[in-house]
Order: structure tokens, then C-alpha cells, then sequence
């Protein structure tokens, strides 16, 4: 009986790792799959800047606008988390 219950066990372990198995390998085929269009879309980008210095500006013009953008961001998060304790201190 105990062997029965024994082997049930070791048969649920083996279930549950060949379940996790195969959720780590979709899990990892999926990542695999992002990179791969991630890695397609760059070369795209860099044929097509390649071919036509226009493009090649925009985007440098982009890139340096969304750099100003992140920054006044991260200085109002800052701003707003001081803010968010000051008042919280006030009310303390």
C-alpha cells in the first residue's frame, strides 16, 4: 500500500515537472519570438536609415525630443513624490 501510494507520488511529481517544463520552454519560445521581431525591426531601421539621411535626422531629432521629455518627467515624479511626503509629514 505504501509503495502504491509511494509511486502515485513520484507519477503526480513527474507530471507537475514535465507541466512546468513545458510552460518554461512556450515561456522561453515566446521571448525568443519577440527578440527575433525586435531583431528584424532594427535591421529594417537601419536599411532604411541607411538609404536616406532625412530619416536618419528625424529620428535623431525624435530621439533627443524623447530624452527632454523623459527628463522633465522623471523631475516632476520627483517633485510630485516630495510633495506626496511633505504632506503626509503634515498630517503625521
Amino acid at each position: 500500500m505504501a509503495e502504491s501510494e509511494s509511486q502515485e507520488g513520484n507519477d503526480y511529481n513527474r507530471g507537475r515537472m514535465v507541466e512546468n517544463i513545458k510552460t518554461d520552454m512556450e515561456e522561453l519560445l515566446e521571448e525568443m519570438e519577440k527578440l527575433t521581431v525586435r531583431a528584424a525591426w532594427m535591421a529594417y531601421s537601419y536599411t532604411a536609415i541607411q538609404s536616406n539621411a532625412d530619416l536618419s535626422n528625424a529620428m535623431q531629432h525624435s530621439e533627443d525630443a524623447f530624452l527632454m521629455c523623459k527628463e522633465q518627467m522623471e523631475k516632476k515624479w520627483q517633485e510630485v513624490l516630495l510633495e506626496s511626503r511633505r504632506e503626509r509629514e503634515k498630517k503625521e
